[in-house]
C-alpha cells in the first residue's frame, strides 16, 4: 500500500500537488498520457502527446502541469479546491495498447484564517461582592469548521453557546457566549483554533465598583421632635434671661435707683426707732 500524500495549503497561495511519476530525461511528454482528476470522476486537466486537450472550466487559468516531474500547480487556491486528486499516466507504447504506469491519489488540505476573534463583555448585574458579564468572542471568515476555547487567568472556561454558520463560499464563521461571575479584574482570553492553526484575542475585564452605600438620612419624626427640643431650649433661655433680673431684690430696690445705689441701699441694715421718753409721751 501506498503512502497516503496530503498536502496543505491556504486561500491564495500557490499549492503543487506532486504525481508519482517523473519523466526521463531521455524521453519527453509526447509518448505519454497524463491525467489529474479530482475526486476520481471530474477531470482537472489532461494531456496527449505533449498538448492539452482539457482543462477543467473551474481550473482554467488557475492550472498549469510541470512537463518533467507532472505536478500539478493550482493558483490561487480556492476554498472549492479542497478535496483528493488522482494522478494516472499512460506510457503510449501504441495509440492501440497504452498501458498505467502509475495510479495514484494526494489530498489537497485547503484552509482559510480566521479574522482575529473579536470579545464583546456586558455587565448584567453587580453588587459588592461580584459582577455578573455576558461575554460574546466571534470571528469568521475561515476554513475548515472550528473550535471555539476561552481562559480566565489561564484556567479553562466552559462555553455555555456556541455557533458556526457556513456560508455560500464555505467559509466559516463562529461565535461563543458564556456568563461570568468577576470577583476582581481578570484576564480573558478567546481562541479560535482550525487545523492546527489558532486565532486569539485577549481582554481585560474590570471589576466594577458598586459599593458606594449612600448615608441613610434620619427619619421625619426625628426631625421634628429634635427641632421641637432645640426651640424650647433656646425660649426658656431668653425668659431666663428677660424675667430674672428684675426679681432680684425687688423689695429693697427702688426702680429710679442706679445700679450702683440699688445696691448700696439694699445692702443697708433696716433702721430700728428707739423709744424715748420724750416719744412715748407725747
Amino acid at each position: 500500500a501506498l503512502e497516503k500524500k496530503v498536502v496543505k495549503s491556504k486561500v491564495g497561495e500557490k499549492v503543487g500537488l506532486p504525481c508519482c511519476y517523473e519523466i526521463p530525461s531521455s524521453e519527453s511528454l509526447h509518448n505519454y498520457r497524463v491525467y489529474w482528476q479530482k475526486n476520481t470522476t471530474k477531470v482537472v486537466l489532461a494531456y496527449a502527446k505533449g498538448e492539452m486537450i482539457y482543462n477543467h472550466e473551474r481550473y482554467k487559468n488557475r492550472t498549469e502541469m510541470n512537463p518533467r516531474n507532472l505536478t500539478l500547480w493550482i493558483s490561487p487556491v480556492e476554498i472549492l479546491d479542497n478535496g483528493s486528486y488522482q494522478c494516472i499516466v499512460q506510457y503510449l507504447r501504441s495509440p492501440q495498447n497504452p498501458f498505467v504506469l502509475c495510479d495514484e491519489t494526494v489530498t489537497l488540505f485547503v484552509t482559510a484564517d480566521f479574522s482575529k476573534p473579536n470579545i464583546t463583555a456586558e455587565v448584567s448585574a453587580t453588587s459588592c461582592e461580584t459582577t455578573e458579564m455576558v461575554v460574546r468572542c466571534s470571528s469568521h471568515g475561515g476554513f475548515p469548521k472550528p473550535k471555539i476555547s476561552g481562559t480566565l487567568n489561564n484556567e479553562s472556561v466552559v462555553w455555555n453557546d456556541t455557533w458556526v454558520s457556513k456560508s455560500s463560499l464555505s467559509l466559516y464563521s463562529v461565535t461563543g457566549k458564556l456568563w461570568l461571575n468577576v470577583t476582581k479584574d481578570v484576564s480573558f482570553t478567546c481562541s479560535v483554533e482550525y487545523n492546527g492553526f489558532a486565532k486569539s484575542t485577549s481582554l481585560l475585564l474590570n471589576k466594577t465598583n458598586g459599593c458606594i452605600v449612600p448615608t441613610v438620612p434620619p427619619s421625619y419624626n426625628v426631625l421634628t421632635a429634635s427641632s421641637i427640643i432645640i426651640i424650647t431650649f433656646l425660649l426658656a433661655i431668653t425668659l431666663a434671661a428677660r424675667y430674672l433680673p428684675r426679681h432680684v431684690c425687688s423689695h429693697c430696690c427702688k426702680p429710679q435707683d442706679s445700679v450702683d445705689e440699688g445696691v448700696k441701699e439694699c445692702m443697708k441694715p433696716p433702721m430700728i426707732s428707739k423709744v424715748t421718753p420724750e416719744t412715748s409721751s407725747v
